[in-house]
C-alpha cells in the first residue's frame, strides 16, 4: 500500500498525510540504530503499520475521551490513532472521536524517546509513559480508560491481566490478534467473563480484531 492508497482507503486530510509521512521518515531513520519494527516491513509501512493501526479508529466509540495503548513499541496502533484523532479535515464518519486523550505506555526508554520525537515533529499531543505496564496499573492513582489498545503484545490470557485494572463499565478493548485468537479465547474463558466481537482485519487475511467489553475475573477462580 502506498501513501496515496492509504489516503484513498481512510480519506484523511493532507495535514494528516504529512504527519504520517514525517512519521514514516523518522521510523526509517531511527530503525538504523534501534530495532523498532521487523526490518522486512519497512518497505510496506503504509500497509503493515499505518493501515493496520488506522483500521481501529472507526471502532473507537463516539464520545470516547481517554485511550491507553499498552506496549506501544514504535507507536502502533496508539500513535497512529492519536494522529488520526487530531485530524482537522472533513473526514467522513469522524463523529465525536476528535479530542481523544491518548496515553502510550512503553517501558523501553529508546522506543519511548522515538515516540516523543515523532510526537514533537508531528505536533501531536500525547502522554508517553516510559514504564512497565504493571507499574502503571498497580499504581494507587490508576485511572480507567474508555479505550484500551494493543498490538502483538501478548496472548489474551496475559493481556487481560494487564488491561483489567484499566477497565470500567464503558471500556472497550481493541486488540489486534493473529490466527491463534480462537484458541486464546477458549483459554481465557476459563478465568474471565467478557463480551467479545471478532472483526476481520483489513490488512491481514488471517488477522482479527478482538473487541472486548465488560471484562472481569470470574468469582472464585484463581488465575495462574
Amino acid at each position: 500500500m502506498s501513501a496515496s492508497a492509504f489516503v484513498g482507503r481512510f480519506d484523511v486530510s493532507r495535514e494528516t498525510l504529512g504527519r504520517l509521512e514525517t512519521y514514516a521518515d523518522l521510523l526509517k531513520r531511527w530503525q538504523k540504530t534501534i530495532n523498532l519494527v521487523a526490518p522486512k516491513t519497512l518497505d510496506d509501512v503504509w500497509h503493515r503499520h499505518f493501515a493496520d493501526s488506522a483500521q481501529l479508529f472507526l471502532l473507537v466509540p463516539d464520545g470516547a475521551r481517554r485511550l491507553i495503548d499498552l506496549g506501544s513499541g514504535a507507536g502502533f496502533p496508539g500513535l497512529v490513532l492519536a494522529i488520526l484523532a487530531a485530524e482537522q479535515g472533513p473526514w467522513q464518519n469522524l463523529g465525536q472521536r476528535r479530542g481523544l486523550d491518548v496515553t502510550l505506555v512503553e517501558s523501553d526508554t529508546r522506543k519511548a524517546a522515538f515516540l516523543r520525537e515523532v510526537a514533537r515533529q508531528t505536533g501531536i499531543a500525547v502522554d508517553i509513559m516510559s514504564t512497565r505496564i504493571e507499574s502503571m496499573t498497580n499504581s494507587a492513582n490508576v485511572e480507567s480508560a474508555d479505550v484500551i489498545t494493543a498490538r502483538a503484545l501478548a496472548p489474551l490470557v496475559r493481556l487481560f491481566e494487564l488491561a483489567e485494572p484499566l477497565f470500567a463499565p464503558q471500556t472497550v478493548g481493541l486488540f489486534l490478534k493473529g490466527k491463534t485468537v480462537d484458541d486464546e479465547v477458549v483459554s481465557v474463558r476459563q478465568h474471565w467473563e467478557f463480551s467479545l466481537e471478532l472483526k476481520e482485519s483489513v490488512t491481514d487475511a488471517e488477522g482479527r480484531i478482538a473487541v472486548i467489553r465488560h471484562l472481569k475475573r470470574k468469582k472464585g477462580v484463581l488465575i495462574p
